[in-house]
């Protein structure tokens, strides 16, 4: 393939609003694979059984499309013009991870990777296959593979350029493209990350057990977060940047440029006691477009009510209250342990003589007692 074409495509990728661009052979994840089918046998996906259902496909591009010959890793730098760990002194406020506080990356992405493809189709005749995220695609080490960056200690992408702030998204095609040098580790003996994580969530440098990921248990874990866990969630109701905000190498990083990425006032530390106030209704409404929407009310509400239960605020008391006839179980066990810690030991008795009585659910009532 001339290089002509490479060179354009980096051109194109500009144009469209990427802020990194590299290109892998599907053949440079074996090694990751293998840490891949360690990190399955080793239970720490904890449930997200999606991993492990198509293992195969992510541990080998062709097992997903035969005929791809490269892959084109983008980046689009989303980082924040503010410190993201400011908010966490805030007690009274959420803490939603920055990637989440504007609009959905997947959306945004994708649209601009297919631009991408597009041309490329319409410049060569090839096949070609775009995919953000949601696919069953080991988009970190293939962007290391392709030079946009390592993947670091934490076990995210770090770029020299943009720090710990970059949306991954790739273009599988059939061309036989020239492939750029891999990313080398620079991460040397720094530990930052590795020392921030609230909830020891790093068995070692390079290894994650996503079952004491707050980023986990926040998003994707559907039931009841450990009880010996909830503390150190503080007051993270939506993922968490404590990693990647300490990274030293976001010294090089910058603000986002896509106006879509910005925060919206409304997911920028928001007020604990209003969000526990929310409906179905209301919450989609709020974080419509958001990729906060997709773990749904019940869950986002268990999160709340954790992080007010941390609060340490006996005004709260009331708003937690109401929740306790809340019609999620997952919402009203969360709801009698926030009690615990804020109500007094009297009106957290009274409480439990009036609600325990009623209580169905197994889970809510053994968090009662």
């Amino acid at each position: 393939m001339p290089t002509s074409i490479s060179e354009a495509l980096r051109s194109q990728a500009a144009d469209a609003g990427f802020d990194t661009i590299g290109i892998a052979d599907p053949d440079a994840v074996a090694e990751a694979g293998r840490h891949f089918t360690a990190f399955l046998d080793a239970g720490h996906h904890g449930d997200m059984e999606w991993l492990a259902a198509k293992a195969d496909r992510r541990r080998h591009p062709k097992a997903l499309w035969p005929d791809v010959r490269s892959i084109i890793l983008l980046g689009m730098n989303y980082g924040p013009k503010h410190d993201p760990l400011s908010v966490l002194k805030r007690k009274s406020r959420g803490a939603i991870s920055v990637y989440a506080q504007g609009g959905d990356y997947h959306d945004l992405v994708k649209k601009r990777l297919k631009r991408v493809a597009r041309w490329l189709v319409g410049e060569t005749g090839c096949q070609v296959k775009v995919f953000v995220d949601t696919a069953p695609v080991l988009e970190k080490p293939l962007a290391e593979a392709a030079g946009i960056g390592w993947q670091g200690k934490h076990t995210n992408l770090v770029s020299t350029e943009a720090g710990s702030w970059l949306f991954i998204g790739s273009i599988f095609t059939t061309l036989d493209l020239p492939t750029d040098a891999a990313g080398q580790d620079r991460c040397g003996s720094c530990r930052r990350c590795l020392d921030v994580c609230p909830t020891n969530a790093f068995p070692a440098p390079y290894r994650i057990d996503a079952r004491r990921c707050i980023s986990y248990l926040t998003i994707e874990h559907k039931g009841p977060i450990p009880r010996d866990l909830r503390p150190a969630i503080g007051n993270r109701i939506y993922g968490c940047d404590d990693c990647l905000a300490v990274c030293p190498w976001n010294k090089f990083a910058h603000a986002a440029r896509e106006q879509a990425l910005n925060p919206r006032p409304a997911l920028d530390a928001p007020a604990l006691v209003d969000l526990a106030a929310l409906d179905d209704a209301a919450f989609r409404q709020m974080f419509a477009g958001t990729a906060v929407k997709r773990t749904g009310r019940d869950r986002f509400l268990r999160n709340v009510v954790i992080a007010l239960g941390n609060s340490g605020a006996a005004a709260a008391v009331p708003a937690v209250e109401r929740l306790l006839t809340d019609g999620s179980p997952l919402v009203r066990g969360m709801a009698v342990w926030a009690l615990s810690r804020l109500a007094s030991a009297a009106h957290f008795a009274a409480l439990r003589e009036r609600h325990l009585p009623a209580e169905t659910d197994p889970t809510v009532r053994d968090e009662w007692r």
